[in-house]
């Protein structure tokens, strides 16, 4: 069960209250650079991208933003770091949503001029912080710790409350995945809000997806988190094909076409690794539950896989094609790709 937390919409998009979970990632284009910044917030879109974030580290980042939201349709997120004058510019040109760092953002003084903006733009921020900018006196007192990371955000959460906002969503990233989750899971047991989920600083593609799966995948199996990002030193799209394989490993995302395939082993006598492959990719635009086996051998074949609407199993210079368990046609090694596919395209385009 997850947790029931506040509604907050950023734009149009909806999330806590019950609402699904939502994929969010960030730009790695100079905000000013207004061309190049929107050509990636329209591939994250279509990748499957529901809220953008942009970085804001000067007055031309901050100014350009009003360019980039004509041309986008996501919500977009203003991040900001060092400087409140920067968040007031961005939410006047039109940012969806703010976020803001507890440890580098200033004391109560900035914070209220932060809210105000807020509170006359209606629109919400996150708090977000993370163990590279924890609070000094928090640090002090906990030493970097998941107790330091969530009493510095509720610190400036309550701060947000005080002059008057209530539209907030909080995050306590680390780099260490037992100290996020555990951060996250202390933070959920002391507030309502909204929670987005991450591990900051991942790392490259490989390593980082592992670790963004161990941490918001255990954390969305506890039934904690309303959004989440995948924080991958690689091209953002990236993020976007992680993000939706953790929520469907974790059942919370159901259009989809899953594909089930066997790792092999000696037994397999053709390429069904490389056809895989393929028909992982070939699915992945298609928003229809399906499910699609690619196995290695008539032992993984029909049995392991009967509950999947097609499959193929490979075995004696033949394979087998199958539909919900049961046998449906017999096709020679050369022809299984061909014969494979149009099987598909008949399951997802009726064709």
């Amino acid at each position: 069960m997850r947790k029931q937390t506040r509604l907050v919409t950023v734009g149009d998009v909806k999330i806590g209250g019950g609402e699904r979970v939502k994929i969010q990632s960030m730009t790695t284009t100079k905000t000013s650079d207004v061309e190049k910044t929107v050509a990636q917030i329209l591939a994250l879109e279509n990748a499957g991208c529901e809220i953008v974030r942009v970085a804001v580290s000067d007055e031309a980042d901050a100014l350009a933003i009003k360019q980039v939201v004509e041309k986008i349709n996501l919500p977009l997120v203003a991040d900001i770091h060092f400087s409140p004058k920067l968040a007031v510019m961005a939410i006047e040109n039109g940012a969806d949503k703010v976020r803001i760092n507890p440890g580098n953002i200033g004391g109560e003084n900035e914070i209220k001029y932060v809210a105000d903006c807020v509170k006359a733009h209606k629109i919400p921020v996150r708090v977000g912080a993370n163990t590279g900018s924890i609070e000094k006196n928090f640090l002090e007192k906990y030493g970097r710790s998941e107790r330091a990371l969530v009493e510095s955000a509720l610190y400036n959460v309550g701060i947000l409350e005080k002059h008057g906002v209530n539209d907030i969503v909080i995050s306590v990233k680390a780099s260490d995945v037992p100290l996020t989750v555990g951060a996250y899971t202390l933070l959920s047991q002391k507030t309502e809000y909204p929670l987005h989920l991450g591990v900051t600083e991942a790392g490259t593609t490989e390593a980082g997806i592992v670790k963004s799966a161990v941490g918001i995948g255990s954390l969305l199996l506890s039934g904690i988190g309303d959004t989440i990002r995948v924080s991958l030193t690689d091209n953002p799209v990236q993020e976007i094909y992680a993000a939706k394989n953790i929520l469907r490993a974790c059942g919370l995302e159901e259009e989809y076409v899953e594909v089930v395939s066997c790792p092999t082993c000696g037994r397999c006598a053709w390429e069904s690794m490389s056809l895989a492959n393929k028909v992982t990719e070939f699915v992945r635009p298609y928003q229809k539950r399906a499910k699609i086996a690619v196995m290695g051998c008539v032992v993984n074949g029909p049995g392991e896989a009967k509950d999947a609407d097609l499959g193929i199993a490979g075995g004696n210079g033949s394979c087998l094609i199958f539909k919900k368990g049961m046998a449906y046609k017999k096709v020679s090694v050369e022809s299984a790709e061909s014969e494979f596919f149009k099987e598909i395209r008949l399951l997802l385009d009726g064709e």
